[in-house]
Order: structure tokens, then sequence, then C-alpha cells
């Protein structure tokens, strides 16, 4: 029987307690282990794995591996771990849906992004939030910072029900409302060659260095392959470009609010060339069909209401 049979034949007869231990594994997961799962859930290390030892034995197959080496998701563990979080996903919209019937805003909303939008002044979803949470104080929020097509697939597939990402591409499965943008420049840290360079930096120069760029396809691949920057290092989030530019050794692009701080320090430097810079624009994104519950709803109101001020 495959992963999805058996997930499947486990759901068509979940009992509350097997509800409980895959909330103990997705917590195990989240948390990267027992030992930091313990805060987390408030129970012990021994019944966390005892918990995760019932629910192997009920799924009949190896889910994590957890000792002294560490903790790492089987193969199927991985797969069992998404089908939960969808599983879990499904559940909230039932709640949700019933709640519409009853007229309450109660559940939970999940919320995907990309990181340091944060330090953009033009990214208002804390003015959302704020606006949504005294409208629905009973809605639990939680945020995911993740990459950009992982959101992209989380919506679609059901992990998340709202995603704020720059889009490369449109889905005909997802809607998509015009957030805000940001301005991305190439930098350099100091002690790199051009830290120091005055006046304009040619192309040539530019291409002659080490160049770190974002490990997935996102407008920072794009662009920077449309410029013809090979890739020397790659990181997983803007932190990372950030940290490998700091070290003097790189250049990258970075978002012109994220990198003001450090750029008032003197640690990096703008490069200056016009053509090494460009606009990313960010979208709101949720699945068209089924249509979003009374939950998800209030809160792409907000955030339309929020950004037309």
């Amino acid at each position: 029987m495959s992963i999805y049979e058996t997930m499947k034949a486990l759901f068509r007869q979940l009992s509350d307690m097997d509800i409980r231990l895959l909330r103990v594994f997705i917590s195990v997961v989240d948390s990267g282990g027992l030992s930091a799962a313990e805060m987390e859930l408030n129970i012990g290390r021994s019944t966390i794995s005892r918990h995760l030892k019932d629910l192997e034995i009920r799924l009949g197959m190896v889910l994590c591996y957890r000792g002294r080496a560490g903790f790492s998701l089987t193969s199927e563990g991985a797969q069992v771990y998404a089908s939960a979080l969808r599983l879990f996903l499904s559940l909230d919209d039932f709640s949700h849906e019933v709640n519409d019937i009853h007229q309450k805003l109660k559940g939970r909303l999940v919320l995907a992004m990309f990181d340091t939008t944060i330090t953009n002044p033009l990214c208002r979803v804390n003015e959302a939030i704020e606006r949504y949470v005294k409208a629905a104080p009973d809605v639990v929020i939680d945020i995911h910072i993740v990459p950009v097509n992982d959101i992209e697939k989380g919506v679609i597939d059901g992990r998340y029900h709202i995603g704020i990402i720059p889009p490369q591409r449109r889905s005909a499965s997802l809607e998509y409302m015009p957030l805000f943008g940001e301005q991305m420049y190439l930098y350099c840290g100091r002690g790199h060659e051009l830290f120091e360079h005055k006046g304009s930096i040619s192309d040539e120069m530019i291409m002659a260095q080490r160049y770190v760029g974002l490990t997935f396809s996102s407008p920072n691949m794009e662009h920077g392959n449309a410029l013809g920057l090979v890739k020397t290092s790659a990181a997983s989030n803007q932190e990372g470009i950030a940290t490998l530019v700091r070290s003097g050794q790189y250049i990258g692009f970075l978002p012109d609010h994220f990198a003001k701080i450090m750029e008032t320090k003197g640690q990096i430097r703008k490069i200056n060339n016009p053509k090494f810079s460009y606009c990313c624009e960010f979208t709101e994104i949720h699945k068209k069909s089924p249509q979003p519950t009374r939950v998800v709803q209030k809160f792409i109101d907000a955030l339309a209401e929020v950004m037309s001020i």
C-alpha cells in the first residue's frame, strides 16, 4: 500500500487520539526535534517519544530518526508531515465554514510571507493584522516565513490560506491582489574592492566579482540570470545574502529598506550602476476555489483597506 493510500485509509477512520498524535508529530518537526518540542508541547521527552512510536505503529512506517545523531525525517515522514499539514488546514476550513453558518469569526488563519518585508515602509501587513485582530479577536494567526516557490505551492496545495509574494508567473488556480513594491540594488561590503570605488562602476568590473544569489526560483534569480551574473555562492534568504555581502567577498542584491541600516553603519555600500537594480512587486495570493471562508476573506479585505489608504 502506498503512503497516500495508507494516509487516506487512516483519515477515513481518524480518532481523537490519531489527531493528537499527528499534532505532536507536527510540533516535533516544526521544532526540529524532541528536546526543542518539550517546551512547545509542555510534555516530557519520553512522552513525546512514546507518542511518535504510537503514531509509527498506527501508520506502519518509520517517520523519523531520533537519537544521539540528532533528529531527521525519513522520506515517508516528510510525506506524512505534508499530508498532516493539509489535513489540519482542511479541519480549520471546516471549522471556518461551520462558524460562517453561525456568523462567527473563529478558528485559525495561516499566512505565509517572504522574508525581510517588515522593514519595508510600504508593507502594511502589520496594519492589516491590527485591523483584523480587532474585528476577529478569536482567530489565531500563524505566520510562516518561507521561500517564494514554497509559498505559492503551499497556497495551492492547502498548507496556507494566504501568501504574500513577488510572483514570477501566474497560476490559474490563484487570485492575485497587488500590494506593494520594493527596490532592489546591488551591494558590496566593507573590505570589498568596489567599496571605496568612486563614481560609476562599469558592467565589466561588476561581472568580475563573486556574486551571491538566492537558491530558489525568484525575481532575484530571474534578474541575476538576465544580467548575466553567475552565482559563486548562494543563500536561502535575504539575511544569508546580507551575511555574505558583509564579508567583503561578494556582491549581491538586497532590498533598499533592509540594507539601509547596514548602509548607514558603513557596513555595506550600494554599487553605483543603475543597470544593476530592479523593482520587486509583491501581491497577496489565495485559492480561487473553493472561495475563501469569512475568516480568510476578512483578512483579504483588511489588506485591501490598508493598502488603499
